[in-house]
């Protein structure tokens, strides 16, 4: 009887771990699907979910891609992000892992009410020091240029208090070891600490990149030329000019998310390992 009731359970949640993933997975098929419609067939059929041409026929109209690389300059777009993508990612990486070594190796007065003061900076919304940094900016004459873009994002409170909870679970004689052998602190750290934190440098990785290539409102605010946009802005100036062809926009969100997508596939193992395993060290 309580096997039975186990069983029950489990396919009550397995339904329901399907219908919620169903639900986040349609939107992006309805995107894809429209993607490669007849604009004169998605204005007559909104909902369908399958590609057709004028007619109705199965057929997927590759025009609407092409077109959006014609009527914007998705190339330029797709430089910046990837510039401003990888080095706001290396520099979180570099900075965090900096930080996180000193709060859990380094011995120093206040260390710990220094890390929770730190830590409360997560607490602040992004909105709150935009102002701030959109005024730095414009001190420094970096309006509409890569340090704007960049230099304001390389620096992550949560990505310090990840790579802290990793390296705890760090032996430390792994590290005494090394001292012994003449290797100073900074060497420790990229000799030793880094290369056994692949999995969570890989999860900080991912998810840094993942958060400077949707991000949208900042790239708005410090650039005002279409060389400096990046693609969300890009994609927003297209969803302006061609309002009502949304088969146009959504071939242009859907080339937006082909590198994340790639991304993920390549490193999928590691991101999982990493998700999986970090904070679980002690404090």
């Amino acid at each position: 009887m309580e096997n039975s009731r186990q069983k029950l359970g489990q396919l009550v949640l397995f339904l329901l771990l399907l219908i919620g993933g169903l639900t986040m997975l349609l939107p992006f098929v309805w995107a894809v699907a429209t993607s490669f419609k007849h604009p004169q067939w998605m204005t007559s059929h909104p909902t369908d979910l399958l590609p057709r041409d004028a007619e109705g026929h199965l057929s997927l109209y590759w025009r609407n891609h092409v077109a959006v690389w014609e009527r914007t300059p998705m190339a330029q777009h797709y430089i910046v992000s990837l510039t401003v993508a990888i080095a706001v990612t290396a520099g979180r990486i570099l900075t965090s892992a900096l930080a996180a070594y000193a709060f859990a190796r380094l011995k120093f007065r206040g260390r710990d009410a220094l890390f929770l003061l730190y830590l409360a900076t997560l607490m602040i919304p992004g909105e709150v020091t935009m102002i701030p940094n959109f005024i730095l900016m414009s001190k420094f004459g970096w309006m509409n240029s890569y340090a704007a873009l960049i230099l304001p994002g390389i620096f992550t409170a949560f990505g310090t208090f990840m790579l802290r909870q990793f390296f705890l679970t760090i032996p430390a004689d792994l590290e005494e070891a090394a001292m012994i052998d003449g290797c100073s602190r900074l060497g420790i750290l990229l000799r030793v600490i880094m290369p056994l934190s692949a999995p969570a440098l890989a999860t900080l990785g991912f998810l840094s990149f993942i958060g400077s290539w949707n991000d949208f409102l900042w790239p708005l605010i410090v650039t005002n030329t279409k060389d400096m946009f990046t693609l969300p802005v890009g994609l927003a100036q297209l969803q302006g000019d061609y309002a009502r062809e949304t088969t146009l926009t959504m071939a242009g969100a859907v080339q937006v998310l082909v590198p994340v997508f790639i991304l993920f596939v390549i490193g999928q193992k590691r991101i999982v390992e990493g998700i999986a395993t970090t904070g679980m060290g002690g404090t």
